[in-house]
This record gives structure tokens, C-alpha cells and sequence, in this order.
């Protein structure tokens, strides 16, 4: 009996393993010909290991060799980029993704922080702070459409979340209830987003988009005759940070992590909830199996209507509180449109992550570290146009997506109105 060989089929090269084959090329490209060409030898970038301003977990300045530096980033680049091109991760091409954006993002670091002094372990810190907003309105997309409903008002919601807490905040001098009304508000957008989109069937784009509208209409008018004119309803008090004893004295980890406001813990806490009822619980096996099929869950006795009702207010109350970090955990009083885009971030995020909060987490750091590092990059007085560092956390946020969005599919019936037989 002759016994047939296997036959090993071997990964084939798409378009899109060679278009990003050949960004990365350009990017160690850039490296050695554009950052690499202005420094000599003795060149010398310095890292301040510890946040200004704290005097636990201290660590003694980092001095690197610029020009050997950016020549090392320049080669990886340039050897992933043509192993890309040529043979192609297959699976891997998304972590590939996030360690070439790692890479020259530290090259960008370097090359601007070159004879000069750059606090990293405070560019940490502030990138952690700022992906705070980002995450939980990944995490709020996360719920929304693993359940099978798209939520693009996540914005909106933010928006008002940050306006209420403000004003309850600064009218009853807690910033508790500040923080409820914030989640409140998001909440009740939420279900009017529901109600349009689970009961009236409405386009759920549309219906996303008409809350966005809403809510910068009318944040922005109660910010112009309101908030302006009574200053006092403006200005309220904000959530201290709180030093963990012990691990906050841990090396550069502790000041960073550990030294910090509720809505950073508040982050860690919603990631491990979220992480562990999604894919170890019975709740979330029946939240998923909705998003994915369900009909199937139907048949199971699975109340499709009403688990898709609970997962988006749940993740309104999600945007409520990421609305909250602006006014309550940031600069304590309401600005007109002061989320700045960020509900739309969370949302790339959530895709980059593929909808699985873990790796959406460590997308929405990536997007606040690219913003911390463009005030970080103004401050330092670089010689690169102002214009560029200000669109720097929106610019990684296309690429990313550029590169992710062809290689990446949401649950099954996300987007589509469920018709009970």
C-alpha cells in the first residue's frame, strides 16, 4: 500500500503583506536617511526614568548613543519590512504591525530628544493617562458590538457624560455625584440608541450619528449661554491621585502605574471584568453567541432583544464614565468639544484589537502615547513643523487602521436588525 505524501502548502504573499511590506521599508528608510543624518557619533539622547514631580520609585537617568540607535531601528525596519514583502507573516502580520509602529515610534523618540533631555518614565505616565478615554471607548464598542449592535455614538456620549459632570459636580460640590450624572447621561443616550436601532430597526449608522450630532448641539449651547456666563457652575472639584502603597515604590513602574487617579484603576478593573466575562462566563457566552448568530441564540431561549438592550446601556454607561475623565479626572471644568475625537479613536482601537479588550487596551496606549509624545515634541522645541506634531495621534491612528481594518472581521451580526420569526 502506497502511502501518499502530505502536501505543505505554503503561505502565498497577498497585496496587502506587500503594501505593508513596502511602508516598512520606507519607514527604516526614513530612519537612516532622514532622523540619522543630522547627529555624530558622540550624539547623546537622555530619558529621565522617573515622573517630574515624584520622589518614590526614583531611577537614574537613561543615556543612549543616538546615531547607534537610530541606526539599530532603522535596520530592523528595513529587514522586517523586506522579510514582509518577500514572505509575509501570515497570521503574525498584525503584532508585526504593533512592533514596527513600537520600533519608529522610539526612533521618532529618540531622534527629537537627541542632546537634549525627554522624561520618559512622564511620557509613560501621561501616554496612560490619555489612552484612559481611548480604552474604555474601545471597551464601550466591545460591549456594544459583541452584542451585535454598532455604536458610533460613543463620542456623543462621551461628550455629554463630560458636560454633566461638570455642572452636577460644580453645583453640589461632590464629585461623586458628578461622576453618576456623567454615567447617567451616557446611559440614557445609550438607550435612546437602542431604542432606535433594536425596536424601530433604524439604520444603526444613522441612528449613531443623529446622538453625535445631538450631543455637540447641545454641549456646545449650554457650554455658550450657560457655562461661560456662570462661571460657577463650571468648575468643579477632580479626582486626586492615589499612591498604591508599596508598589507605587517599585522603579520606574510604580510612579507610572501605580501613582495615579479612580479612572486609571477604574481601567484595570473594567479590562479584568470585561476580559474574564466575555470568555469565561455564561454571560458572555450568551452575549457573544447573540452578536454572532442570533437566531441560533434565539432557539436556545436566549433573549436576543434584551441582551442587546443591556450590552449597549452597559457600554453607555462605559462612555459616561470615559466622558467623566475629561471634566472630573483632567482639567475640572466643561470645554466645548473638549473630547477631541477620541469616542471615534476608541473605536479604531476596538478594531486594531480585534475586539477582544486585552488587545484593545494595549492599541488605545499606543494612540495615547502618540498624543502625549506630540505635547511631549512641542515642549522640547523640535525643529518639525507644529502642525505635524498636533495631527501625530490621529496620523498613527490611520496607518494602524490602514494596515489592520483588511485582516480584521467583527462579530457576524453586528450592524443588523434581528426579525424574530
Amino acid at each position: 500500500m502506497i502511502k501518499a505524501k502530505p502536501v505543505y502548502l505554503k503561505h502565498e504573499v497577498s497585496p496587502r503583506d506587500r503594501i505593508m511590506g513596502f511602508v516598512f521599508l520606507l519607514l527604516g528608510l526614513f530612519v537612516l536617511l532622514v532622523f540619522n543624518r543630522h547627529f555624530s557619533a558622540d550624539t547623546v539622547t537622555t530619558f529621565a526614568m522617573t515622573p517630574g514631580g515624584i520622589t518614590r520609585g526614583m531611577m537614574s537617568d537613561w543615556l543612549i548613543q543616538t546615531n547607534r540607535t537610530l541606526w539599530i531601528c532603522g535596520i530592523l525596519l528595513f529587514l522586517i519590512g523586506a522579510y514582509q514583502f518577500v514572505f509575509g507573516f501570515g497570521r503574525r502580520s498584525n503584532l508585526i504591525l504593533i512592533l514596527v509602529s513600537l520600533i519608529f515610534v522610539f526612533a521618532f523618540t529618540v531622534y527629537v530628544a537627541a542632546n537634549k533631555m525627554l522624561n520618559l518614565a512622564g511620557l509613560l505616565a501621561s501616554a496612560l493617562s490619555m489612552a484612559v478615554p481611548i480604552i474604555l471607548g474601545g471597551f464601550c464598542g466591545i460591549l456594544c458590538e459583541r452584542a451585535g449592535v454598532v455604536n458610533i455614538a460613543i463620542e456623543g456620549m462621551m461628550l455629554m457624560g463630560a458636560m454633566l459632570g461638570s455642572v452636577v459636580g460644580s453645583t453640589t460640590k461632590n464629585i461623586w455625584l458628578g461622576l453618576a450624572a456623567a454615567m447617567l447621561g451616557g446611559g440614557i443616550l445609550a438607550l435612546v440608541h437602542a431604542w432606535l436601532s433594536i425596536k424601530y430597526k433604524i439604520n444603526q449608522i444613522v441612528s449613531g450619528t443623529v446622538i453625535n450630532i445631538f450631543s455637540t448641539g447641545m454641549t456646545s449651547y449650554i457650554s455658550s449661554m450657560y457655562l461661560q456666563n456662570f462661571p460657577n457652575l463650571n468648575k468643579t472639584p477632580r479626582f486626586p491621585s492615589v499612591a498604591i502603597p508599596g508598589l507605587a515604590d517599585i522603579p520606574f513602574i510604580g510612579p507610572i502605574i501605580f501613582d495615579n487617579s479612580l479612572f486609571v484603576y477604574g481601567m484595570f478593573l473594567l479590562l479584568i471584568l470585561l476580559q474574564f466575562g466575555l470568555f469565561k462566563t455564561r454571560w458572555g457566552l450568551r452575549l457573544r453567541a447573540v452578536g454572532e448568530h442570533p437566531k441560533a441564540a434565539d432557539t436556545l431561549g436566549i433573549n436576543v432583544f434584551k441582551t442587546r438592550y443591556m450590552a449597549v446601556i452597559l457600554g453607555g454607561l462605559l462612555a459616561g464614565f470615559a466622558g467623566a475623565y475629561f471634566s472630573l479626572g483632567s482639567v475640572g471644568r466643561f470645554d466645548e468639544g473638549m473630547t477631541s475625537g477620541k469616542g471615534f479613536i476608541g473605536l479604531a482601537a476596538m478594531i486594531f484589537g480585534n475586539w477582544i479588550p486585552f488587545r484593545t487596551m494595549l492599541a488605545g496606549i499606543l494612540f495615547g502615547f502618540a498624543d502625549s509624545l506630540s505635547s511631549s515634541v512641542s515642549i522640547l522645541g523640535s525643529s518639525i513643523p507644529g502642525q505635524f506634531i498636533n495631527m501625530l495621534p490621529y496620523l498613527v491612528t490611520i496607518v494602524v487602521l490602514a494596515g489592520v481594518v483588511g485582516s480584521s472581521s467583527g462579530p457576524a451580526a453586528s450592524g443588523t436588525p434581528y426579525e424574530k420569526e
